[in-house]
């Protein structure tokens, strides 16, 4: 089942709405369960809350899944602009929008408000072995941020066609700086069309490079991670939906 939620979101001063699952069994089994964190989080469940009108299914993932688990979708601001500034740790540009990072302040709300309220209302396993963070976009950003910058919070991150291009610099001095351990699992993923259609322009490999480049270093950090570029792949929800299954079980169900 799904559940909304308001919580209050202290670096804006307003209310921000949880999308929470639970599994169906959650009322009457008594178990703990591990939890996953997604940004976004209208955009994951259906279909009338998402922004675009399609969202990931990941509800109907879970249901047939092998695992069950909470997941707790954050709803991202939807005033103007301040998305981006939320859901990134550096200030830059995007297609030539000033964005000033505010990713420390979100992640800093995250980690010791929101988890402490998630693990004090449910049922969870509140140990960084049990907890995970995900996100497409800026989402991808702040999830490979945070299972970096935070990793004795979150142990698991799945970063799809993460906006990582633009920060490549401080982003790969933050992970190189970063105290990773070697049970930390990252999904990196990109789609072969997000870098434009046209074959003479390389398509992807600009966010093939970057993505590449990631992997190699957080590898020599002793992660274990998940190099993916999705055939006909675009950045949209539809394209995102389709990788489900293969970030889920690389995070949770590989040994």
């Amino acid at each position: 089942m799904v559940i909304k939620d308001s919580v209050w979101y202290a670096p804006a001063a307003e209310p921000r709405t949880l999308h929470i699952y639970l599994p169906d069994q959650y009322d009457v089994s008594g178990d703990r369960y591990p939890v996953m964190y997604f940004w976004d989080g209208h955009n994951l469940f259906y279909d009338s809350d998402a922004t675009y009108g399609k969202s990931w299914g990941l509800r109907e993932f879970l249901v047939g899944w092998a695992k069950d688990m909470i997941i707790v979708g954050i709803e991202c601001s939807h005033e103007g602009n301040h998305r981006l500034d939320e859901y990134c740790p550096y200030n830059t540009k995007l297609m030539g929008i000033g964005i000033q990072g505010e990713g420390d302040k979100t992640l800093d709300w995250i980690t010791q408000s929101l988890k402490p309220y998630i693990d004090s209302r449910f049922r969870t396993w509140p140990s960084r072995e049990a907890t995970a963070i995900g996100g497409s976009s800026m989402g991808g950003l702040m999830s490979l941020y945070a299972v970096t910058k935070y990793n004795s919070v979150f142990s698991k991150a799945a970063c799809v066609s993460s906006s990582i291009f633009m920060v490549m610099q401080p982003l790969m001095d933050d992970i190189f700086h970063s105290q990773i351990d070697p049970d930390t699992r990252v999904y990196l993923s990109w789609g072969e069309k997000e870098g434009g259609t046209d074959p003479k322009s390389g398509y992807c490999s600009f966010l093939t490079n970057s993505n590449r480049k990631v992997d190699n270093l957080l590898r020599k950090k002793g992660a274990v991670t998940r190099l993916y570029c999705q055939p006909d792949g675009e950045h949209n929800e539809a394209c995102w939906e389709k990788q489900v299954p293969d970030f889920m079980n690389f995070l949770w169900m590989s040994e």
